[in-house]
């Protein structure tokens, strides 16, 4: 039984430790906008210039629309992200701050929850999460992107076209994300 108990506990470690960890590479992002190598934490410009999927996700009234009609032509910066994800809780108050300062592209957090979007949204509000709801709970865009960390958060141009991807928990209102958002323009 404790040999049972022992795997079961490695096993929750290691399925958690993706999320909640730091890996070497993102203290070096730390250092001035190291990249990562692709999938790995940190930012990363392997997939520049990808076109940004065409797969449908709920707005906040629970239509669908998808990442191309939200961004309208404009840039847009995609948050994915979980409820069950403590690095994601963390690094939504310094998205909504983001959102809210002029001169950034558009912000979305789009849940990667199988939960109704009314507990999302729900979860939001309670958290004084000012981003409008997005999900996607057929976790096709996170699928369609290959992104394998949450949080993972990507840039588009407004040519629909991918920029970077950041993938692990930031800070959006410090200094690396202010150099990173710089690389956009």
């Amino acid at each position: 039984m404790r040999v049972l108990f022992l795997a079961a506990a490695c096993v929750a470690a290691l399925l958690t430790g993706g999320c909640d960890k730091q890996s070497p590479g993102q203290s070096q992002a730390n250092e001035g906008v190291a990249a990562a190598s692709s999938g790995g934490p940190g930012l990363d410009r392997s997939q520049a210039g990808k076109a940004m999927p065409d797969v449908a996700i709920l707005d906040g009234d629970g239509e669908q629309t998808s990442l191309s009609a939200i961004a309208g032509g404009k840039p847009l910066l995609v948050n994915l992200w979980a409820t069950w994800c403590a690095p994601c809780i963390k690094e939504l108050p310094t998205l909504d701050k983001l959102a809210a300062k002029g001169g950034v592209p558009q912000v979305i957090a789009l849940s990667q929850d199988m939960q109704p979007q009314p507990t999302v949204a729900a979860f939001l509000d309670e958290r004084k999460i000012g981003l409008e709801t997005y999900q996607d709970k057929e976790m096709a865009v996170s699928s369609a992107l290959g992104v394998q960390i949450l949080p993972t958060t990507i840039l588009y141009g407004s040519d629909g076209k991918e920029i970077w991807r950041y993938s692990g928990d930031l800070d959006w209102t410090g200094a690396e994300a202010a150099k990173i958002l710089a690389l956009a323009k």
